[in-house]
């Protein structure tokens, strides 16, 4: 079951080149243990493979790398509302698909964002105006140092904008194996995301005619018309967190920038890193075999399949401008291996 020597080229969306010193692709529970139990042995680091589209390879990997292909879909409907438990290895999309086709609201906004069901809590993925804690009731991880399977429910994930306690005080200590949402019984399509809003009216869609199959539509043409696909220009999505600020600094950037794009987030402000981006000069640029997406700043690309040092050292080179130009600091979405 384990391999030795793999390279990593084909299980990351930026097809950075790289090879694991050990691999294993886990169908099983027991299979996963198995492997927790090699490395354990050897003391080898740990690299948890989903979809490999919220990873930055920056070197070769000198532990064991862990494909989850952990695979079931359950459907329970009740009155209040209706629960999707999905193993970590399904791909999120295909779920989202798969409830929207059955007629069930609560996941449409999320669709096709890329990866794994298992990566969707420890990032607390969103989009359009709809975070997973939104709908979240709870997961199931296998503890790495035991072998042991825990269940988490919201309160001890922790959830925060693109966090949780998985990328906090728990990092590196759990695998998620299976994840649990609630759906509403009674749906309310969520359209106040401005870039969705805009699409709608642009159809004239009647808000009382819309459906989940329609909204999630809508959301994947929006996503499809921004964001390259990886199999075509290797990418990870989003790079960097649209950063948070106090309402001082947002009101002084909104003064000498007054086209800034912010959402309101209680008493502060999401700036949107991409506009910070784009006005900092840096859609299109090029470094050698990486650069940035000529439709969305906000997307970092490797074209040219460089390595880990040319990604992470354009990113470092984009951050410190922003910081520089907007008193801003970025801090990147996808997590640095080794």
């Amino acid at each position: 079951m384990i391999e030795a020597d793999i390279d990593l080229q084909p299980h990351n969306t930026l097809a950075i080149p790289a090879q694991s010193a050990h691999f294993a692709r886990v169908r099983t529970l027991d299979q996963l243990r198995e492997a927790l139990a090699f490395a354990r042995r050897r003391r080898l680091p740990i690299l948890p493979l989903g979809g490999g589209s919220n990873i930055v390879l920056t070197g070769d990997f000198p532990g064991l790398a862990i494909q989850l292909d952990l695979r079931g879909l359950s459907l329970k409907s009740e009155d209040l509302g209706h629960t999707v438990s999905a193993a970590a290895g399904e791909n999120w999309h295909q779920l989202v698909m798969t409830t929207v086709k059955k007629g069930l609201g609560g996941l449409e906004n999320l669709a096709l964002i890329p990866g794994k069901v298992g990566a969707a809590p420890i990032q607390n993925i969103g989009a359009y105006g709809i975070e997973l804690r939104d709908r979240f009731s709870s997961l199931q991880a296998m503890e790495i140092a035991s072998g042991e399977i825990h269940t988490f429910d919201t309160g001890d994930c922790a959830f925060a904008y693109r966090d949780s306690v998985f990328k906090g005080s728990l990092r590196d200590q759990y695998i998620i194996t299976q994840v649990s949402l609630v759906l509403p019984g009674k749906w309310q399509p969520y359209i106040g995301y401005p870039a969705l809003r805009e699409y709608l009216q642009k159809r004239n869609w009647d808000r009382a005619a819309l459906t989940p199959a329609l909204v999630a539509r809508a959301v994947s043409d929006i996503r499809n018309s921004k964001l390259p696909l990886p199999e075509i220009i290797p990418n990870a999505g989003s790079f960097f967190k649209n950063p948070v600020v106090d309402t001082a600094r947002y009101e002084s950037l909104r003064v000498a920038h007054p086209d800034l794009v912010a959402f309101a987030v209680g008493d502060r402000w999401k700036l949107a890193a991409a506009w910070l981006i784009d006005r900092a000069g840096w859609r299109g640029a090029r470094r050698n075999a990486v650069g940035v997406h000529d439709s969305q700043a906000l997307v970092l690309v490797n074209p040219g399949r460089g390595n880990g040092d040319e990604l992470t050292g354009l990113a470092k080179e984009i951050a410190a401008d922003v910081r520089a130009k907007f008193g801003v600091s970025l801090e990147p979405e996808p997590r640095y291996y080794p």
